[in-house]
């Protein structure tokens, strides 16, 4: 097979999937390659600086590789992908947060590291940690939220993904925005 393009149909995506999924190596390879833009373009949707993004974009990828084998074709294999990028973002986003907090303060440089800009700027990592927070009491209404509000999935596909029922998918968003909402208001 010639080497894709980021131009494939959803069907060309679902049978290469699949394919890989059966354990067609080249498949895979030629799957990876024509998935790397969309992942690149959803991780950085969530992360403010490009290294961050292409940080998580690279570990999503290897994701992709190493889990392609429980992708079973219930759902667009583009939605499976929205997953695990959106769940590959945070990951680097805990990841960098983690690192910066284990930093002494005496330790920390006058000039901003870049390597952990994306945890101290911007309005997507307010919704990163209002997310965390969520996590930590309800991480059943993370995922739901995050294919809904950041990945733009319509709630039908997120049901079949999350293979839940289409009321719970949408009561999840309903109470995830409820909670969310006070931690993202501005504050003067």
């Amino acid at each position: 097979m010639s080497s894709p393009g980021p131009d494939l149909t959803p069907d060309e995506l679902d049978s290469l999937a699949l394919r890989a999924a059966a354990g067609d190596r080249e498949a895979l390879e030629d799957l990876l390659a024509a998935v790397q833009p969309r992942v690149r373009r959803i991780c950085g949707r969530m992360l403010l600086f490009p290294e961050d993004a292409e940080e998580a974009t690279q570990d999503a990828l290897l994701l992709v590789a190493t889990r392609i084998g429980t992708f079973a074709g219930r759902s667009r294999f583009t939605t499976w992908l929205h997953a695990v990028a959106s769940n590959s973002a945070r990951s680097t986003y805990r990841t960098l947060k983690r690192r910066a907090a284990e930093r002494a303060v005496d330790e920390l440089p006058v000039a901003a590291d870049p390597r952990t800009t994306s945890v101290i700027a911007g309005s997507r990592l307010d919704l990163l940690e209002a997310l965390e927070v969520l996590g930590s009491t309800h991480p059943e209404l993370v995922e739901p939220l995050v294919l809904r509000d950041v990945q733009e999935l319509d709630y039908n596909e997120i049901a079949r993904l999350l293979d839940t029922p289409l009321g719970t998918v949408k009561a999840r968003i309903h109470h995830a925005r409820k909670a969310v909402r006070p931690m993202l208001q501005v504050h003067d």
